[in-house]
C-alpha cells in the first residue's frame, strides 16, 4: 500500500496543532496547509478516535494533541489515517491477492514477510518527535 495524502495531510496537521498553545479548529489548519476542510475534518477526527488527538467543542474550541510528540508512534498516524495498517506487498498479508495462488509455497513470501516486519518495526518505534 502506497502511503496517500491522507498520511501527508495527518502529518502535516499534527505539526500545525502541535505548535499552538490552544485548540486549532479545522478550518484554520485547512487554510493554513491549504487542504480541503471536508477531507481535513474527516482525517482529524479519525486522528482523535485513536486517541491521537482530543477534539473540543464550543465556542473556544478545536483540536490539541492528547500525548508528546515523541509517544506518538508515525505507525498509528498511518493506521487512523489511512484506516489499515501499512504493508509493502498486499500478498504478504492477504493470501487471496498472491498473483499466483501459492502463499504458503511461493519461494519469496519469506523475503517479503520479512521486509514487512522490518518495515511495521521501523513505523512503531519512529515518532512524531523523529520527523519534526
Amino acid at each position: 500500500m502506497l502511503l496517500t495524502r491522507a498520511t501527508e495531510y495527518a502529518l502535516l496537521s499534527l505539526d500545525s496543532i502541535r505548535k499552538s498553545e490552544k485548540p486549532v479548529g479545522v478550518e484554520q489548519v485547512a487554510n493554513e496547509l491549504n487542504i480541503p476542510k471536508s477531507f481535513l475534518a474527516k482525517i482529524l477526527q479519525n486522528l482523535a478516535k485513536h486517541d491521537i488527538l482530543l477534539s473540543k467543542k464550543g465556542a473556544h474550541g478545536g483540536f490539541v494533541l492528547v500525548k508528546d510528540i515523541n509517544d506518538i508512534t508515525i505507525n498509528s498516524i498511518i493506521l487512523a489515517a489511512e484506516g489499515k495498517a501499512p504493508v509493502v506487498f498486499d500478498c504478504v498479508s492477504y493470501s487471496d491477492t498472491c498473483p499466483q495462488g501459492a502463499i504458503g509455497t511461493c519461494s519469496i513470501s519469506p523475503f517479503l514477510a520479512n521486509f514487512q516486519t522490518k518495515i511495521d518495526d521501523f513505523l512503531n518505534e519512529l515518532t512524531l518527535g523523529d520527523i519534526l
